[in-house]
């Protein structure tokens, strides 16, 4: 699957082999297009983390390919392209056509960028519908763990 999955994420490339070149040579990350293959929902690493648990629950379903950027604090989901879908929370952002996403190898971690779990090469991706549950799942887990002290203090 590795083989496959390094050819099925640099075909996002402007150029495929030098995004491989890149990636194996170079600083190990490359700017991938969004909007023709796939389109990248990034969230706050916590919500996105919890979420992610929550998607592994399913029985027989491998959650679809998941980027961890640890200094921004952020995890995308990459999910089918979807121009004219809107996507609403709180650190939400939807990122399609147009924009560009720095992306690492399947195979390894590069710098600040991780993958949580790495594209398998089949095209598979995170399915709407799921994620946008387990997103206002963890959401409503979040708001009970948040602490006392964030609440106001308008007595």
């Amino acid at each position: 699957m590795g083989k496959q999955a390094v050819e099925w994420l640099a075909a996002a490339a402007t150029d495929p082999q030098a995004c491989k070149r890149e990636w194996d040579h170079g600083k190990g990350t490359a700017l991938l297009a969004a909007g023709r293959y796939w389109d990248v929902l990034s969230v706050p690493d916590r919500l996105g983390l919890l979420a992610l648990d929550i998607l592994w629950r399913e029985p027989l379903k491998v959650p679809g390919p998941t980027l961890v950027d640890v200094t921004a604090g952020r995890v995308g989901f990459f999910l089918p392209p979807d121009p004219v879908s809107e996507w609403v929370g709180c650190g939400v952002r939807h990122v399609g056509r147009g924009s560009w996403v720095a992306v690492p190898p399947p195979y390894r971690p590069a710098g600040r960028l991780e993958w949580l779990v790495p594209p398998d090469g089949t095209g598979a991706l995170h399915a709407p519908g799921p994620l946008e549950r387990a997103l206002h799942r963890a959401t409503g887990t979040l708001a009970v763990l948040a602490p006392a002290s964030a609440e106001p203090a308008d007595w």
